[in-house]
């Protein structure tokens, strides 16, 4: 004997809303210039997120967030009036790195990609980039993002030069594709036994 449903009146729109405010719930809260936004659950909104509250907190101290892509919505954050008056006007979204930050300390363009479905900034990437922010007035340094350490395996041959890598798990360093600039010898604590 088959079992029969019935819906009672509404029922329909009732599980649509809970729905709709399970969604709600599970978005990523995102702290940007004294404003609570929300990033769309899952895919490299999860990497954008730590790329916000670690990486931009460390490396770009005081930094200006300018532009946060998320997957669902294009974008989560656009302050085109910040990136103009850098001297670029950008017509489409599509080809925008996930996260852009002015640091204003150094005067820099900071240009993130976060790496979970796509590639990495390799070479084609980089000079499309460098295409885009052409008309800049200042530096850009290109950073390419991973959660995990594994995540760069797959993509490390492709990595272009005078990039830089940041890797979630290991959010106090960076890995830089910078070539001479930063050769240097590390000062290691270490206790010498003396005779």
């Amino acid at each position: 004997m088959e079992k029969e449903y019935s819906y009672l009146p509404g029922s329909v729109e009732t599980l649509k809303k809970r729905y709709a405010q399970e969604r709600e719930l599970s978005r990523i809260p995102i702290l940007i210039e004294g404003e609570v936004k929300t990033l769309s659950p899952g895919g490299q909104n999860i990497l954008i997120e730590k790329i916000i509250k670690e990486f931009a907190e460390r490396f770009t101290p005081g930094g200006k967030l300018i532009y946060i892509g998320d997957t669902d919505e294009k974008f989560a954050h656009f302050n085109e009036v910040a990136l103009r008056d850098l001297g670029v006007t950008i017509d489409s979204h599509g080809k925008m790195p996930d996260v852009i930050i002015h640091y204003l300390k150094n005067d820099w363009l900071v240009l993130i990609e976060a790496v979970t479905s796509h590639g990495p900034i390799n070479p084609k990437r980089k000079k499309e980039l460098e295409v885009i922010f052409a008309d800049i007035k200042i530096p850009l340094v290109m950073v390419t993002t991973f959660l995990s350490r594994k995540a760069i395996v797959e993509y490390l041959a492709e990595i272009a030069w005078e990039t830089d890598v940041w890797v979630a798990e290991d959010s106090t360093h960076l890995i830089h594709f910078n070539g001479e600039y930063l050769l240097q010898a590390y000062k290691m604590d270490r206790d010498f036994e003396t005779e």
